[in-house]
């Protein structure tokens, strides 16, 4: 074969086998850029292992906290508490009480409240039916101890100061005690979370919680069931030692005003089976009011 026959036969070779591989001759795509020594990939590859050694356990911890914090007790309560914060609160209340033997009565109040959880001022006062409308009930709640509580009776033109070893009695016919119209501030509690169970097709935390020895309290403890998927209360279940004296239920849940509340709360005092169901209407949140409409002096107009 001649030198040309030669050439044509190598050039024809080299198109069947196609380019050949980079490390056999070939050259890949930036070859012509500079290449690291292999020292200086090593020392790179060495400074990104020990980032991720020291990294990675840190990041497993942060991620195994979260899970622990959502379920943290003291937390749980809280949010509750914060999505149903307002600066004031009016409703106008309906109540039904079902004595053992079922016989119904039924009152009317309205309940005005100013001022945030654990340090606010409300004022109840009832409308009907005759023989107590205007009686009204003005308490102020604390962050650090249990509430001030007077009462004014218009038929005798008479204030009373609600000592507190008379708050777990009945609150004018009602099933609500004296104790159970104030506010539960979280710092005067200790919490403990229980577990899960559904209420009223709910998934709720089941959460016990306990006074602490600056906060007096008729009841030893209370179980609380916090709904996850909004955060409001369901039920409580009030305790002296292992005597459930009265149990709260919360239902027809709204949104009102961007806040999610029960319209309905139904009390009942087991020793005596009786209970009372509250019905909200007229709610509104965060009105205009005045911190002189809640003094003693006010609620005898």
């Amino acid at each position: 074969m001649n030198r040309r026959g030669e050439r044509a036969s190598r050039l024809a070779s080299c198109f069947r086998a196609g380019p050949l591989p980079p490390g056999e001759g070939g050259r890949s795509p930036g070859e012509g850029l500079a290449k690291r020594p292999h020292s200086a990939l090593r020392a790179t590859f060495s400074r990104r292992e020990k980032v991720l050694a020291y990294a990675f356990p840190l990041i497993l911890m942060l991620l195994l906290a979260l899970p622990a914090l959502a379920q943290d007790p003291r937390t749980i309560v809280e949010e509750s508490q914060k999505r149903s914060n307002s600066t004031s609160q009016r409703y106008e209340g309906t109540l039904r009480v079902v004595d053992a033997k079922s016989k119904v009565s039924e009152k009317r109040w309205q309940f005005d409240r100013i001022g945030s959880h654990g340090d606010s001022k409300s004022v109840l006062r009832f409308l009907a039916p005759a023989e107590v409308k205007g009686v009204a009930l003005l308490v102020i709640n604390h962050p650090d101890r249990s509430s001030d509580q007077w009462m004014w009776t218009p038929a005798i033109a008479r204030e009373r100061r609600i000592a507190l070893q008379d708050r777990s009695t009945r609150f004018f016919g009602t099933d609500f005690s004296f104790e159970d119209l104030e506010e539960r501030d979280t710092d005067q509690f200790d919490f403990k979370l229980l577990g899960d169970q559904t209420i009223d097709g709910a998934v709720c935390w089941k959460i016990e919680s306990q006074p602490k020895k600056t906060k007096i309290s008729q009841y030893t403890h209370s179980y609380v069931w916090i709904r996850k998927d909004n955060y409001v209360v369901a039920q409580i279940e009030n305790y002296k030692k292992t005597v459930l004296v009265r149990k709260a239920k919360y239902t027809d849940i709204q949104r009102v005003q961007n806040l999610w509340t029960a319209q309905t709360i139904e009390m009942t005092d087991v020793s005596r089976d009786s209970r009372t169901i509250l019905k909200i209407e007229k709610l509104q949140y965060n009105l205009p009011m005045r911190d002189e409409d809640f003094t003693l002096q006010a609620i005898q107009r």
